[in-house]
């Protein structure tokens, strides 16, 4: 997994998934990770410095004035030995520190002093987590680097449901290593011209209303961070994201609607050398968009719909030799033969396929389980990760199979 020697930095702050830190912990240190445990002074009423310490076989950083710590600088010290910084849990407060630069107790002036990768996973009450102010206090710290394991939506411990639990430590081990995995990647990506489409499209009914998904489009900004930290040249075709990059692309060209994304991604295809289509584009659009708000007058009303230009379908027919083509198909039935159909028809080289059926994979979900159909006619089914990790896989996979093709039918 690329853990073999690491130095990883686990930050806990003050919230009951802490207790869910202590299985990462030992994920890592089964991995190979070299570990120190950084807390606030919360989290140490959650779990004790007893089974931190027993479990990452080093003291405990949780008091900046302790007589205890081995330099009175240790937040300094500590930001020079760690390779990454992981936050689980990560509070509303702690974030809301982190994103105002406040430094006041062990782990957020760490944070402040901390100058390589911090990846972090929150976990709070579900109205907490869609508060305003903390939506804000994520998305800057996502514009500023900062790398987010999405919270999962189930039962939390106040006892109601809904997104705010933190993500389970192995979707969290898994999002680590694919960090240094991203940071430690071939030459094979870099100056890599990429034509990336990402997030839904909205098809206008009248000014108000309009058909679209579910998509959010985390797993083509999570594609789009992984493909700039390996060094590709994204061009960014994206619909409207309720999720963003962390990292902006070489280029980011906005749309609304399925005929935007179309023509701008035919414009730039003549000079990609890759296209990975994930975007959810709507299939069919209304005939007619009204102008003006249509009114509710008639006990029905009928809504005429035409076929979308298909993308993915038009960069397969004008696909050159060394261009590379992969697009996602999101399947609820017969879904390896509907996918296979797809790649074929469509002239691509190969389809990543979702199945609707699968736990945690999908829209609206931190995680996805993909399977790949290329034309050598193999199947390989990945697990269920966090959409960093699977972003991760997405690339290693293309770039194996085109080291592949290039040795059995060289240029």
């Amino acid at each position: 997994m690329g853990l073999q020697g690491k130095r990883v930095l686990v930050g806990i702050s003050g919230g009951i998934a802490a207790y869910k830190t202590l299985f990462l912990i030992r994920l890592l240190k089964k991995e190979g990770a070299e570990v120190r445990c950084v807390c606030t002074p919360s989290a140490l009423q959650f779990v004790t410095p007893l089974s931190l310490s027993t479990l990452s076989g080093n003291a405990v950083y949780s008091d900046m004035f302790s007589p205890v710590n081995q330099t009175a600088t240790a937040h300094i010290s500590y930001a020079d030995w760690g390779d990454i910084l992981v936050v689980a849990p990560a509070t509303a407060n702690t974030l809301g520190k982190f994103a105002l630069g406040i430094a006041d107790n062990a782990l957020t002036t760490l944070y402040t002093a901390f100058t390589k990768p911090v990846l972090v996973a929150p976990a709070m009450n579900t109205n907490m987590y869609r508060n305003p102010a903390v939506e804000a206090n994520m998305e800057s710290l996502r514009k500023r680097g900062v790398r987010f394991v999405e919270a999962e939506i189930g039962p939390l411990a106040c006892g109601c449901a809904g997104q705010g639990r933190m993500a389970e430590p192995e979707t969290i081990l898994a999002e680590t290593a694919a960090l240094f995995d991203n940071t430690s990647a071939s030459a094979f990506w870099r100056e890599k011209k990429v034509l990336l489409t990402a997030g839904p499209t909205q098809e206008a009914i009248d000014p108000v209303r309009y058909i679209s998904n579910h998509s959010t489009g985390l797993m083509g900004a999570s594609l789009s961070d992984v493909l700039t930290e390996r060094g590709a040249q994204v061009y960014l075709v994206c619909g409207p994201m309720k999720n963003q990059p962390a990292r902006e692309p070489y280029r980011r060209i906005s749309v609304t609607s399925a005929a935007e994304m179309y023509r701008e991604s035919l414009a730039l295809w003549s000079g990609m050398d890759m296209g990975i289509l994930s975007a959810a584009v709507a299939d069919y659009r209304p005939k007619t968009a009204c102008g003006q708000k249509i009114k509710k007058h008639e006990a029905e009303t009928m809504l005429e719909l035409v076929k979308t230009d298909d993308i993915l379908a038009s960069l397969g027919r004008s696909k050159k030799p060394h261009q590379f083509l992969a697009g996602f198909a999101l399947e609820t039935e017969n879904e390896t033969a509907n996918a296979a159909e797809k790649l074929h028809r469509k002239n691509a080289d190969l389809i990543v396929l979702n199945s609707m059926r699968d736990a945690g994979a999908g829209f609206g979900t931190a995680t996805n389980k993909v399977s790949f159909l290329d034309k050598t006619g193999q199947i390989v089914t990945g697990e269920c990760k966090g959409k960093g990790a699977v972003a991760a896989d997405i690339l290693d996979y293309i770039e194996n199979l085109i080291c592949v093709q290039s040795l059995t039918h060289p240029a």
